[in-house]
């Protein structure tokens, strides 16, 4: 009997031992042709080990003494999971050769439909079969998931850990360790994470894309898993206890999250919710100490109140992003209008109210969800009071013990309890800085200036103020943007035009140009737009209406207007107003421009600047190209070809969408630079076909443009030029030091956008 047994035993070893040879002669091929180093042949051998072990254990639970045909397909894909292990283990010591792990992964996930099909064909399915193929499945995910991880980022190892964290919470939740059928969508999510890790780690896709790819992938997979969990569960009889064993996890997980998720874009990783909330641990202080009613009503209050917070801090989110600024309770909500119009302009102005109404409901919801967590955490506190106290107890060290040993977190800032003392801090401020503005409005030292002292060196010129959208500091550091400057100042030098620049601080930054234009025309710092509403509202000089007061006629031309815009002459007291309803375009829009800049010029010069025994043109030029989102893009044409505009028809199916575009950084920055560039030389190829000497520019950007072009942490400084024919028009601008051409350099003066007026007015008055 026990040579029986003996003989019994070295039979199922032959199996894994094969396999554990196979691995040897892999890992020796690896050493040869990679040079495999002792890491990679210390973790080849103790994969290999461990399934050697493993497989032989199984082996002998399901009493099988021999591997069938599908069973050594499956041995032979653990071996080459086993050789990808190796790689990666090499990886973190050096340069892996990344051809030879793809294709062992790949020849792995090939095999992984074959050895399924040849249970089935020769009837050997089993369930040995069936667990042996599903380990190997999940043991080369989580390899591959640690190699990837460095560049994608440490959250990718969620899809390698997702296995094994359902089989250690079966050891908690017994009913986790039910039996179900198989399930061939499991199978296909399986297949597609490995797919998905395998293309990310032969790094043939840009990193937005993988990181996009890779999070469809952790969405199906973290549904295949739900869906099993919840059967299992029905399974079980859904015992009442376990129904309130998951919502508890849920609520105190909903509110954990909500007290420490990141205000700034940056921030945002997996160690920012790995933080203690001091906040949560006050709470359920409090819950203990105080009345069960008090208690409730602390539990409702306090869920509101972390629901309201968590709401300004995700709009935080999206302003960095946008504005590289927080968002301001006292004066952002009223940009709601502006960003209606904007998504109307991109996508439909059904689709903007779908978003609108959508972003309403997303925050009730996450109001009521906060509110019933904190009530349900409450309770459960409540029902627990010795355990809760040892938890806080022990949390609490957690948190305090950085802080003994001197370790401050570097997030400490952005937790839920700073950032409410921040919102406190900034709507006092807001309220004050209003205050504080309304007293700047009182002082005009040009209010009382005559009409005949005012822009005299400019007398018989046309100025045309031309704002190019987005027109930010960022881009002179692209190639395709110098080579529009340079061929801008060979245009103008050919015409006889003289350029010099220098570069102005925005009040803004990524949009809300109209907060630009206000600083640069009234002389007063405008960054918001309770600042605006007030300004607007007042009798204060601009540069318009310098320009009117002494003789020149006022033109605003904004192509991207399409309803009335009342401060147009309530305020800045323009003569005439165009915008897209009134100049006659025939084309087609790109994208947010509702016409190429080129027609804007022409139309100007054919409405304007061609008309004979006229009084001379002061005109601010709203050139919107170069508006995100940059796609698409129109071109030049010869200026005499312009017409109603229809000559643009074919451009925008022949140019990139704004969905092709965004789906990588590096193309977005590419099609910033390609607009602007077409911009500056729509500017520069209208003076130089105009021929007319008695023209004056200065043409400036509104601000930068968003930090997925800027970067964060960029400035707000904008390039400013000042063109002419007249020397005596840049001679007067000797004494600002700006510099000859086009292209600032880094030594050029920056100014406050605020003081352009002032020193305008005072170098070209009398």
């Amino acid at each position: 009997m026990r040579l029986i047994q003996d003989r019994v035993r070295s039979r199922i070893l032959v199996g894994p031992l094969t396999g554990f040879a196979c691995l040897l002669v892999l890992l020796g091929g690896l050493a040869a042709t990679t040079g495999l180093g002792v890491a990679g042949w210390a973790t080849g051998v103790a994969c290999g080990a461990g399934l050697t072990g493993l497989l032989a254990h199984a082996l002998a639970r399901h009493r099988r003494d021999w591997l069938r045909p599908a069973d050594r397909v499956t041995l032979a894909r653990a071996v080459l999971a086993c050789g990808v292990a190796a790689l990666t283990a090499d990886s973190f010591g050096g340069q892996a050769p990344v051809a030879i792990l793809v294709v062992l992964s790949s020849v792995a996930l090939v095999l992984d439909g074959v050895d399924g099909q040849i249970a089935r064909r020769t009837g050997t399915a089993s369930a040995f079969g069936a667990r042996f193929d599903m380990e190997v499945d999940s043991f080369l995910v989580l390899i591959l998931s640690v190699y990837v991880a460095p560049t994608v980022g440490w959250w990718v190892l969620a899809l390698g850990a997702a296995r094994y964290v359902f089989v250690a919470a079966g050891w908690a939740l017994p009913w986790l360790r039910g039996s179900l059928p198989p399930r061939y969508w499991a199978k296909v999510v399986a297949a597609i994470v490995g797919i998905t890790l395998t293309l990310a780690a032969s790094g043939i896709l840009p990193d937005p894309v993988n990181t996009v790819v890779l999070l469809i992938a952790l969405g199906l997979l973290a549904e295949s898993f739900g869906r099993h969990t919840w059967r299992l569960w029905r399974l079980a009889g859904s015992p009442r206890a376990h129904r309130g064993t998951v919502a508890s996890v849920l609520a105190v997980l909903l509110v954990w999250a909500a007290l420490l998720v990141p205000d700034h874009t940056g921030d945002l990783s997996p160690g920012a919710f790995l933080r203690i909330p001091v906040e949560g641990l006050v709470f359920v202080i409090l819950v203990l100490v105080l009345p069960p009613r008090l208690a409730r009503m602390l539990a409702l209050g306090g869920g509101l109140l972390v629901g309201v917070l968590a709401i300004l801090r995700l709009l935080d989110r999206g302003f960095y992003f946008a504005f590289d600024r927080p968002f301001h309770l006292a004066y952002d909500t009223a940009y709601a209008d502006s960003a209606l119009a904007l998504l109307g302009d991109s996508i439909g102005r059904a689709g903007a109210l779908a978003v609108i109404i959508g972003a309403g409901l997303l925050c009730l919801a996450v109001l009521a969800l906060l509110a019933l967590a904190a009530v349900r955490l409450a309770r459960l506190v409540a029902g627990h009071r010795r355990p809760s106290i040892r938890i806080v107890a022990v949390l609490a060290a957690i948190a305090i013990f950085p802080a003994l040993i001197g370790i401050r977190p570097e997030s400490q800032g952005h937790i839920a309890s700073a950032a409410a003392a921040r919102l406190t801090t900034q709507f006092r401020d807001d309220l004050r800085d209003q205050q504080e503005f309304s007293q700047a409005l009182e002082h005009d030292r040009f209010r009382d200036t005559p009409d005949t002292d005012l822009l005299t060196g400019l007398k018989g010129k046309d100025v045309l103020l031309v704002f190019v959208e987005s027109y930010g500091r960022t881009a002179l550091d692209s190639p395709t943007v110098g080579s529009a400057i340079d061929a801008g100042d060979r245009r103008l030098h050919q015409a006889g035009f003289s350029s010099r620049s220098g570069f102005l601080t925005s009040p803004t930054f990524g949009g809300l140009s109209w907060l630009a234009h206000s600083s640069l025309q009234s002389g007063l710092w405008v960054d918001n737009q309770r600042r605006y509403d007030d300004l607007v509202t007042r009798d204060r000089v601009t540069l318009t209406d310098a320009f009117g007061r002494a003789g020149w006629r006022t033109v605003a031309d904004v192509p991207s207007n399409d309803t009335d815009w009342p401060e147009a002459t309530t305020y800045y007291h323009y003569d005439t107003v165009y915008d897209r309803r009134n100049v006659g375009y025939a084309g087609p829009s790109f994208s947010y421009a509702s016409m190429p800049d080129q027609y804007t010029l022409a139309e100007l010069q054919r409405r304007e600047l061609e008309k004979p025994n006229r009084a001379p043109v002061m005109a601010e030029v709203d050139l919107v190209s170069s508006h995100t989102p940059w796609a698409p893009l129109p071109r030049l044409v010869d200026w005499s070809q312009v017409g109603d505009g229809s000559v643009f028809d074919s451009m925008p199916a022949q140019g990139d969408s704004p969905d092709d575009v965004w789906r990588e950084p590096d193309r977005v920055k590419a099609a910033y630079a390609q607009s602007i560039a077409y911009s500056l030389d729509a500017v520069t190829s209208f003076v130089q076909q105009l021929h007319d000497r008695n023209l004056v520019l200065v043409v400036l950007g509104d601000h930068q443009p968003a930090s997925i072009v800027s970067g964060d942490g960029a400035s707000r400084d904008v390039p400013v030029s000042i063109i002419a024919a007249d020397p005596a028009v840049t001679d007067r601008a000797a004494d600002w030091g700006w510099q000859d051409g086009l292209r600032p350099g880094g030594s050029a003066p920056v100014w406050p956008m605020d003081t352009f007026r002032d020193r305008f007015l005072t170098t070209y008055g009398r």
